[in-house]
């Protein structure tokens, strides 16, 4: 079959393989898969990427010197089964499924490891254990974007946002995009967005950011300056404290420290933004920490494949939380296919290119320019 593989950061369409499914298997045909940003820093960042796996217990993701398919961004339709497996879906059946597969005891990363050829192939294997069946009626671009928007998903549980709360996302490439329809989905009234690239400015309008600024020209923290409950300044703290105290003595047979600490259980109080870094890049994080409202959260989403470093000070005095988002579970993955299917979101605005195999490469190169596309999707069948 025809597959791309990448090798020492070059990108190229090669024959390789079928692959076989072993037990609990199942080969897919796939239909589409999508270029994650991930997949970008991973081709030159290769070793650092692979240590830090090696650190938290993967020896096997993928090295330079190592050639692999890679993709884990994907649906297909069910081509073939291995042994032991329960044989679920008839064959051409739409299906997406988590990307993990077992070898024997070993649990391998579909896509980013050599032991586990990813989507940017004609075929590819998954564990029948992880598959979930496609609605019907979902584009297979769509279904495709199961996973990213599963990672977005998992990111806005980690803010622990209210409805009532501000939610600021800092560059609108695919995560940030992905963001911001979940953020919308959970009935978030109050979404500002900030990227550079005005294609992307774009992309937050048509995924329901409320506030679209280019932090060249307007800083998305001036876009909050409206909010009165937002902590600004330390007085503005010590201020909204005392407002509270005075308020709280006036109930009746209610000690003021009790009423206090019933009323703050209740979410109310001074309280900042819910602050997701989609960016990535080495400096964004102090300068959020430095920029944001006293008691803000912030939620890391970007993959920063470099040293960074930020003011723990500064976080202190203003009383940030800091929290970093990697992944998903697999409750959270059909989640995200279901409000897809159920069409809570709508995340066609993300989408913005499709390419054969042919294509990958130079798809690659656009989507490092970061100044138009969002999500590139691969179609194996394309010429």
């Amino acid at each position: 079959m025809r597959a791309v593989v990448v090798r020492d950061g070059n990108l190229e369409v090669a024959e390789v393989p079928l692959p076989e499914p072993g037990p609990g298997q199942i080969r897919l045909r796939v239909t589409r898969a999508g270029i994650c940003g991930s997949d970008l820093h991973v081709r030159h960042e290769a070793e650092a990427s692979a240590d830090v796996a090696a650190e938290v217990g993967y020896a096997d993701f993928m090295r330079r010197s190592h050639s692999v398919v890679m993709g884990h961004e994907f649906t297909g339709v069910v081509d073939a089964y291995g042994p032991d497996c329960r044989r679920r879906w008839k064959p051409g059946q739409a299906v997406v499924a988590l990307p993990l597969i077992k070898h024997g005891d070993d649990v391998h990363m579909t896509g980013l490891s050599e032991f586990a050829p990813g989507a940017y192939a004609e075929y590819m294997l998954v564990a029948e254990a992880a598959t979930m069946p496609v609605p019907d009626g979902v584009d297979p671009d769509l279904a495709a974007l199961t996973e990213p928007l599963a990672v977005a998903h998992h990111a806005v549980r980690r803010g622990e946002l209210g409805r009532d709360d501000v939610a600021v996302v800092i560059g609108c490439g695919p995560i940030g995009l992905a963001v911001i329809l979940m953020l919308k989905a959970a009935g978030v009234r109050h979404v500002v967005a900030s990227d550079f690239a005005a294609a992307r400015r774009d992309l937050a309008r048509a995924c329901g950011a409320d506030i679209v600024v280019d932090p060249a020209v307007r800083s998305p923290w001036d876009a909050l300056s409206g909010r009165r409950e937002l902590v600004t300044s330390a007085t503005a703290l010590y201020s909204t404290g005392l407002d509270a105290l005075r308020d709280l003595r006036r109930v009746p047979g209610v000690p003021w420290w009790t009423a206090m600490r019933v009323a703050q259980r209740m979410g109310a109080g001074p309280r900042g933004a819910v602050v997701f870094e989609c960016v990535g890049l080495p400096g964004v994080i102090e300068e959020i920490v430095t920029r944001a409202p006293f008691r803000s959260r912030v939620v890391v989403v970007g993959v920063c494949m470099k040293p960074d470093t930020f003011r723990p000070t500064m976080a202190s005095n203003k009383e940030i939380d800091l929290r970093f988002s990697f992944c998903y579970d697999p409750v959270e993955f059909r989640e995200a296919l279901r409000m897809v299917a159920r069409r809570r979101i709508d995340p066609r605005p993300l989408l913005t290119g499709v390419v054969g195999l042919g294509g990958v490469a130079e798809a690659f190169e656009e989507l490092g320019r970061a100044d138009q596309h969002a999500k590139m999707l691969v179609d194996p069948a394309r010429a």
